[in-house]
């Protein structure tokens, strides 16, 4: 006699248990008859009602024995033990990549095919993942539940949020493998290894200057615009770039945090830095192509060539 002797005529899964085929034959019909009496939610089992249930409690009863995060659903759980073992057994047919989870892989699969499922109900935009969906939704509702406790600043992404405490822990985990120099965030690491390859791939359409990031490029052209979005509470001065006002505002608290290692002179901005360190080494690039003089500030080529302009 079989071990699993109980059939699904619809679609001929067999199972050990009568229990567990009448419980499998909602799957067939699609029918959903235990409902959450909090929000409407319906489900195919009632363990599964149960488990829901326990995320309108607030219920965690399992826990890992390894770090002691706690979990509503006991699949939960064994999914994020994978975390500590390092298990992926779902891997992508087409490049690899291998996850955790199935329904990661699942999601995964998308980039490749393009499909966007997921839309937006205010403004359309179009998502591969649940997951991406309702992240992006926060940026509608200003919903940010991730609280720093050092500092109180507060972000829409638990990730955002770990990225962000790195700046007061100091923590750099990611290293680019050219120059040895390590960043906080990846996504730091990847626009830093574009100042290797030369890449700058964000264009302005006005004057044809190009830039690594695309922020920079939002910050170039209001240099076309003349828009000044960042103005300084002391002196009401106000600026392109807020890196420009972070920058002024030092000259209102005497912050003098570059200091030259030759003659140890101090300086509000990197860049005046840069500029003083030409006095000791006698570098001059910036050169007049109506004369050939050259001097070490592009400032002082520009008021040189006022002398040939008459």
């Amino acid at each position: 006699m079989s071990d699993k002797p109980h059939s699904s005529e619809v679609c001929g899964s067999s199972f050990a248990h009568k229990s567990t085929l009448l419980s499998h034959m909602t799957t067939d019909t699609g029918e959903k008859p235990h409902f959450c009496e909090v929000c409407g939610s319906s489900f195919v089992q009632k363990s599964h009602l149960l488990d829901h249930i326990k995320t309108h409690t607030g219920e965690k009863p399992h826990c890992c024995e390894v770090c002691g995060s706690s979990f509503a659903q006991k699949s939960q759980l064994l999914r994020h033990m994978k975390t500590h073992t390092g298990e992926k057994p779902h891997s992508c047919e087409v490049c690899g990549s291998s996850f955790v989870q199935k329904s990661s892989m699942l999601d995964h699969m998308k980039t490749h095919t393009g499909e966007k499922p997921h839309s937006c109900d205010i403004c359309g935009s179009s998502f591969a993942r649940t997951s991406t969906l309702l992240r992006h939704l926060k940026t509608h509702t200003g919903q940010k539940p991730h609280f720093c406790e050092i500092c109180g600043s507060s972000f829409a992404r638990k990730s955002n949020l770990l990225s962000h405490i790195r700046t007061h822990t100091g923590d750099k985990p990611h290293s680019c493998d050219v120059c040895g120099s390590s960043f906080a965030q990846k996504s730091t690491l990847l626009r830093h290894m574009k100042t290797h390859t030369g890449e700058k791939p964000h264009y302005c359409e006005v004057c044809g200057s190009s830039f690594i990031q695309k922020s920079n490029l939002l910050d170039h052209m209001k240099t076309h615009t003349g828009d000044k979005p960042y103005s300084c509470e002391v002196c009401g001065s106000s600026f392109a770039r807020k890196s420009q006002l972070l920058s002024h505002v030092k000259t209102h608290m005497g912050e003098k945090p570059h200091s030259c290692e030759v003659c140890g002179s101090s300086f509000a901005w990197k860049s005046q830095l840069l500029c003083h360190v030409k006095t000791h080494s006698g570098e001059k690039p910036h050169s007049c192509e109506v004369c050939g003089s050259s001097f070490a500030w592009k400032s002082t080529l520009l008021s040189h060539m006022t002398t040939h302009m008459g």
